[in-house]
């Protein structure tokens, strides 16, 4: 209870709640000094304290607490608070001066840190380009400008476009040197910049081919003192020359050019060397271009200078060099990795995708090119010296083969022993080149099936499809994706008709490879067959497009279009056919069947002749150029392809009745006697050529009249009496076996049909030439058909087999046989 205190009526419980301390008073601020002087100053300096001891900038004011006492406030250690000013003069604000305060601000300045209170920045001052200087580094741009230019559109293939800019960067250089000169800064001429002009001037006159400029421009360089290392410029100087042939210019220059280079640029001694050997080559000194080669391969040997090297030696036959350098040649180190560092070894995901990414990168691109370069080079050598370094081509093989087993390039024995087989193909030694090919049944997949490729391919041409057949098989089983496997097995179904089958072979191969144009050539051929010929046109077509002068393509194309009545298109295709082969007579021939449809006679005239004018023993062509002259009244004209008609075809009559009737249209009646009496000595049993004989001795009042109509009268009775014969004959044999004899008549009308329709159809109105007393001038060439010949011979419908007849290719694939139509 001591501690309670109760609390007296006169003590105000709620005082002391409405005082307030006075530096919370915002009404007074505005007259406030040194409030004031501390905002414009940001506290940078305070006036000074009216109190003893320094304090903070309240401290001239009494603090009120709530009690109403007001004291002044110091530091607790007696010192200046931070920022207060002593004595008038400013504490320096270190801590802050990377803020922008600075200590040397006096008192009454204004906080400005990026210093705005100036006013804007002035303005930059404008550059002067009239100074010579500035003329000089703008045309020093500009002509920099050119080159590159010029540089670009020769990049481009623009080749005019890049000499106009080198023209132009000339011009602009000499007015450069002109502008120095006249602002006295001649000393400062850039002779790099000249350099480059002059050179880029004569790289674009030998790009366009003109070549005397080039050589002038050329010329100004290496004359020039100033310009180091000019003398190179002699290599180009002396391509020029060999370009031009001449070449112991050429050779003149390139030696000039070496003796210019230092044993320090070794490479391009070595190519300059090269060079001099080539030209050698090309002048016919051998023994010159020997001697380069043999330097190079000596000091730095590369597949190319081995392969010249070789046939230098093959071009003077010189039987143990050539060995020597075939030696040499598959010693050439290539500088290649192994193929097996592309092959992952192990289970690290890392390793194994640096591994992809590498496998196809341009650097491994260029390796397999130029591996692929030295077997091209090293084959084409094999199978060049073979024959020549040896008594016979089959010990040369033998001895080229035994060397390739022996280094780098084992693979290539196999190819080469292929080629050997090929060699004997090609010197009709049949059975020979089958022998060498069947020593390959037993070796390793893919040389196994590039010989029964080409066994196959060589039975098919012997029309033995059994065996073609059987070993079309054999090269499917040891390699099921070689296209041209599959084309040979579709082409020995093909020739059995099964056209279907055939279709599904080849487009098996164009799974394989979808650019083998052989697969898609049989395939259009399979649809044509089997009547479809919408997707037959859409594989040639296809075709068409990789083999854009392919006259074959284009010829099978036109008769698509002719097949799907679209006759303007077919001739489209066939004028096609004649850019390519310009003299080929059955295009010609077809082209004027088809105007000779359409009703244009002057055009179908113009290619009938055109063909007769190249191949003149075309019967269809004859035909339809006599009937077209007997049409329009030049008999005469007509009697000459009559007349070679007899002599294509003497056993043909109707030939030797059509130069008569000609020689008696045309007035002759002599000489149409005498044609007649010939006739009827030749077939003394020809009823139009005794009546003609009848009518014309009638005509002219001759004497042998009657002998003649006797004649005829008697041929008739013999002609009736055969006939009757024949009748009686059939009749008689038509009693008891009426359906044996119904089968035979039908196959022999199929048969005889099959055999005559093709002389039907050149002749379907000669049937209607003139009987008894008719003339023949009533036969109307329009209805006379000239069929059409391919003009490649009946072989245009026989599928393309894979074989293959490119023996320089590398890919062994492609080594087989032909890639042609199959000859009949």
């Amino acid at each position: 209870m001591e501690n309670v205190h109760l609390a007296l009526e006169e003590d105000d419980l709620y005082s002391g709640y409405n005082d307030y301390n006075p530096t919370f008073d915002s009404d007074a601020l505005e007259n406030d000094v040194g409030f004031q002087q501390a905002v414009r100053t940001s506290h940078g300096r305070r006036p000074p304290m009216t109190a003893k001891f320094p304090g903070t900038a309240i401290g001239a004011r009494p603090l009120a607490s709530s009690f109403g006492s007001r004291i002044p406030l110091t530091s607790s250690m007696g010192r200046p608070m931070t920022g207060a000013v002593q004595d008038g003069a400013a504490r320096p604000m270190t801590a802050v001066r990377a803020a922008g305060y600075t200590s040397s601000m006096t008192r009454g300045s204004t906080f400005d840190p990026l210093g705005q209170s100036k006013g804007p920045a002035p303005p930059l001052e404008t550059k002067n380009e009239d100074t010579p200087e500035e003329k000089i580094k703008s045309l020093e741009k500009k002509v920099n400008d050119l080159i590159e230019e010029s540089c670009m559109a020769q990049s481009m293939g623009t080749l005019l476009l890049a000499l106009e800019k080198a023209k132009e960067a000339g011009r602009k250089e000499r007015a450069l040197v002109r502008q120095r000169q006249q602002s006295g800064y001649a000393d400062q001429i850039n002779l790099d910049l000249t350099y480059s002009v002059l050179l880029n001037l004569a790289n674009q006159y030998a790009n366009n081919d003109m070549y005397p400029e080039a050589l002038n421009s050329y010329q100004v360089i290496v004359k020039n003192k100033m310009f180091n290392n000019a003398g190179r410029l002699k290599v180009n100087m002396a391509n020029i020359y060999f370009k031009q042939k001449n070449y112991p210019k050429a050779i003149k220059f390139y030696r000039m050019a070496l003796d210019q280079i230092s044993n320090a640029h070794k490479g391009m001694r070595i190519k300059i060397l090269q060079n001099i050997g080539v030209v050698f080559i090309r002048m016919g000194q051998y023994s010159d271009a020997i001697t380069s080669f043999e330097h190079i391969m000596s000091e730095s040997p590369n597949v190319k200078t081995g392969f010249n090297l070789i046939l230098c030696y093959y071009a003077i036959s010189v039987k143990e060099r050539m060995k020597t350098a075939f030696q040499k040649l598959i010693s050439v180190p290539l500088g290649i990795d192994d193929e097996d560092k592309y092959i992952p070894t192990n289970d690290d995901a890392s390793s194994n995708m640096v591994i992809e990414a590498i496998k196809n990168d341009k650097l491994h691109q260029m390796e397999r090119d130029l591996k692929a370069l030295a077997e091209k080079y090293i084959m084409t050598a094999a199978k060049l010296i073979a024959p020549a370094i040896e008594n016979s081509f089959a010990t040369g093989f033998d001895w080229c083969v035994d060397t390739l087993k022996s280094s780098q390039y084992v693979e290539l024995a196999n190819d080469l022993e292929i080629n050997k087989a090929i060699t004997y193909i090609r010197q009709k030694d049949f059975n020979q080149a089958v022998e060498t090919l069947k020593t390959f049944e037993k070796k390793d997949s893919r040389v196994k099936s590039a010989a029964a490729t080409n066994l196959s391919f060589l039975y098919f041409l012997e029309k033995d499809f059994d065996q073609a057949d059987r070993y079309a098989d054999l090269a499917m089983t040891a390699d099921r994706y070689n296209p041209a496997a599959l084309i040979n097995k579709g082409s020995t179904v093909f020739v059995k008709q099964d056209y279907e089958k055939a279709a599904e072979f080849y487009k098996e191969a164009l799974r394989n490879d979808s650019s083998c144009t052989e697969a898609l050539y049989n395939l259009g051929l399979s649809y044509k067959k089997l009547n479809r010929l919408e997707e037959a046109l859409d594989c040639f077509l296809k075709l068409h497009a990789i083999l854009r002068n392919s006259a074959q393509v284009m010829y099978q194309l036109a008769n698509l279009y002719e097949l799907l009545e679209d006759p303007q298109q077919a001739i489209e295709w066939l004028m096609q056919v004649i850019s390519v082969i310009p003299t080929d007579p059955q295009t010609l021939a077809k082209l004027g069947e088809l105007h000779d449809g359409e009703g244009d006679k002057s055009q179908a005239f113009h290619y009938y002749d055109e063909s007769f004018r190249y191949f003149p023993s075309n019967i269809d062509v004859i035909e339809w150029l006599g009937a077209y002259y007997i049409e329009t009244q030049f008999c005469e004209n007509a009697i000459q392809y009559f007349e070679r008609a007899t002599h294509i075809q003497p056993t043909q009559v109707k030939w030797q009745l059509m130069v008569a009737s000609c020689y008696r249209r045309s007035g002759n009646y002599q000489r149409a006697l005498e044609t007649y009496k010939d006739i009827h000595r030749k077939f003394p049993e020809n009823v139009e050529c005794l009546r003609f004989l009848v009518r014309l001795c009638t005509d002219m009042g001759l004497k042998e009249v009657q002998d003649y109509a006797t004649k005829l009268k008697k041929v008739e009775k013999m002609k009736e009496i055969r006939e009757q014969r024949v009748k009686s004959g059939r009749e008689g044999s038509a009693r008891g076996r009426r359906e044996g004899r119904e089968g035979s008549a039908g196959s022999a009308d199929s048969s005889h049909s099959g055999s005559s329709t093709r002389g039907e159809r050149l002749s379907a109105k000669m049937r209607s030439l003139p009987a008894s007393n008719e003339p023949y001038e009533a036969s109307s060439p329009k209805e006379l058909d000239a069929s059409y010949v391919d003009p490649l011979g009946p072989q245009m419908e026989r599928p393309k087999t894979g074989a293959k007849k490119r023996v320089e290719d590398d890919d062994f694939a492609d080594e087989e046989l032909g890639d042609d139509l199959l000859p009949e």
